[in-house]
């Protein structure tokens, strides 16, 4: 049955949220606020219910023409909010954040103010393409197991889809049984294309030739093994080891965490998740005694080689390395999406519960509102400074956070 629906507002997750006309909340995919949907009912749980959109009666003032042909014409589904103005995505990540912290952390604060990236189109430098009957490209909104063939993504850099363009051409030297393909652009301008899947062994030298450029690196994850390069440059930033995809406003998250902290000079400061160490070198630089810590060996090896030998570094897991370090001044971490582990999160409680002399302050950069929330509110000690939101996914319903807290 279609019915009409008023569009009140953005979930997390990016669907535009109406009322029934019995009172239950409707998820509606593409859809933004103002909007008047004819819809219909696909699925009905204990409070909500979720629909599909058939037809737009009325449009709301935020709405606007998707540029990418596959928006509409393939039903992507990575770009969630790309039918609304930058300016009305950005307000939905502020409220997303705020309303997080509020409902989940039962933390009282304002919506937080939303940092622009400075570039809307062509800011990640890394793409995951999925292999589904055939087709190389990306997941539909409406059918998740599902593959469209990519043409292009406007969201990805130039050089990494002109790439694809040319291995396009050349698949047939892929792997038969190819799982995954990732390509991506390093900081230090280097190409890597990441195949996985095949259980034979994969000779690349093929496609690099075919390819006429010798510096890309081509890493293969076989069904049963681990990653390695296979052709191409063998040393250089390691394309295995976590990187954000929008490496400018990034670099302006850990430089505001690191500010957030205060003064570490002379201080131990643990920097948690550290990934290949971006933020214990800028802690370094301000003079902190500086403890990172990531489970990623490869990360944690190249941060070794490239950065300061006064930074201690660990492998390991962050809940299962804390009594390896000394007590810290303050903590920054940066957790993956599912957030820090509640053991973390157990000690960093006790930590700020712990009178000492001074400020201890601890920086929570974060890839989830909910997991956020949900770690803020298991360390009630540490009050919050201050929260800001940063755009660095946009045209998604993604959003990376800044809490910055202390305890006196």
């Amino acid at each position: 049955m279609i019915q009409t629906v008023t569009i009140g507002g953005i979930a997390a997750g990016g669907d535009g949220v109406g009322r029934l006309s019995d009172g239950m909340a409707v998820f509606v995919p593409r859809t933004a606020p103002g909007d008047e949907a004819e819809i219909e009912v696909t699925e009905r749980k204990g409070r909500f219910a979720r629909a599909r959109l058939v037809r737009l009666a009325g449009s709301g003032p935020d709405r606007v023409d998707p540029p990418c042909p596959h928006y509409e014409g393939d039903r992507c589904g990575g770009c969630r909010l790309q039918h609304m103005s930058v300016s009305a995505q950005r307000e939905v990540k502020g409220r997303l954040v705020g309303d997080a912290l509020r409902r989940i952390g039962k933390r009282e604060v304002s919506d937080p103010s939303v940092v622009p990236s400075s570039e809307q189109w062509r800011y990640r430098s890394k793409i995951t393409l999925a292999v589904a009957d055939g087709r190389i490209g990306l997941h539909r909104e409406d059918s998740p197991g599902s593959v469209f063939e990519l043409d292009d993504c406007l969201l990805v850099r130039e050089r990494v889809m002109r790439l694809w363009g040319k291995m396009r051409e050349q698949r047939r030297f892929l792997p038969v049984k190819l799982e995954s393909l990732v390509l991506r652009e390093d900081r230090d301008g280097r190409l890597h294309a990441m195949v996985a899947g095949g259980d034979e062994s994969w000779d690349a030298g093929e496609l690099a030739v075919r390819l006429g450029d010798e510096e890309i690196s081509f890493w293969w994850r076989p069904e049963k093994g681990a990653a390695r390069v296979v052709a191409g440059p063998t040393t250089g930033f390691p394309a295995v080891a976590f990187e954000q995809v929008n490496a400018e406003l990034a670099q302006e998250v850990r430089l505001e965490a690191v500010r957030g902290v205060g003064d570490v000079a002379g201080k131990v400061v643990w920097d948690l998740y550290g990934g290949v160490g971006d933020t214990a070198e800028l802690l370094r630089a301000r003079g902190a005694e500086v403890w990172s810590i990531d489970s990623d060996r490869t990360a944690v090896e190249w941060g070794r080689a490239r950065g300061s030998s006064e930074v201690k570094r660990l492998v390991g897991r962050v809940e299962e390395s804390l009594g390896r370090m000394p007590i810290p001044a303050a903590i920054v971490v940066n957790p993956p999406r599912a957030g820090v582990d509640s053991g973390v999160a157990r000690f960093v409680e006790n930590w700020a519960g712990v009178a000492r002399a001074g400020v201890q302050r601890l920086a929570y950069v974060s890839c989830d509102p909910a997991t956020l929330a949900r770690d803020l509110g298991r360390m009630p000690s540490l009050h919050i400074r201050s929260v800001t939101a940063f755009d660095l996914f946009p045209h998604t319903a993604h959003v990376e956070t800044l809490a910055l807290l202390e305890a006196r």
